[in-house]
């Protein structure tokens, strides 16, 4: 390119410079004052007592689970009892049939006496049981 820095025509026209205006301005700080004593005591306690209150509420809840486990046990505990005690009772059912009463006193060498009960033969094993009803 030609000769430029001492030529005027090629140069740009310069636009007038403008003073920056520099204002000052003031900012307001406004400092809060910290809260009184009494107001942070307040806060403190009320703070407090939401947990306090929340702390009971938690514990009888966890009470109240407790107890509800507790009855869930039993229950189960009661159901395994009422199948032990059916079972017993036809056990009792079974014992108690006269048929197989009447054959294990024979195999044990009794008679049946019609007039006075059950009676203990004269040639068994052990001759002084007898039963007289």
């Amino acid at each position: 390119m030609a000769y430029v820095n001492g030529n005027l025509a090629l140069q740009p026209k310069r636009k007038p410079e403008q003073k920056e205006v520099i204002r000052e301005t003031k900012k307001v700080v406004i400092k809060r004052k910290s809260l009184p004593v009494k107001e942070k005591l307040l806060y403190l306690f009320t703070v407090i007592v939401c947990v306090v209150v929340a702390g009971i509420i938690i514990s009888r809840y966890a009470h109240i689970y407790d107890m509800n486990l507790h009855i869930k046990q039993m229950n189960t505990e009661h159901q395994t009892l009422n199948v032990e005690l059916a079972e017993l009772k036809r056990q009792v059912e079974m014992l108690n049939d006269p048929e197989r009463i009447r054959k294990l006193a024979e195999s044990q060498g009794m008679v049946n006496n019609s007039d006075n009960g059950i009676m203990v033969k004269k040639d068994s094993v052990n001759p002084s049981i007898a039963l007289h009803e």
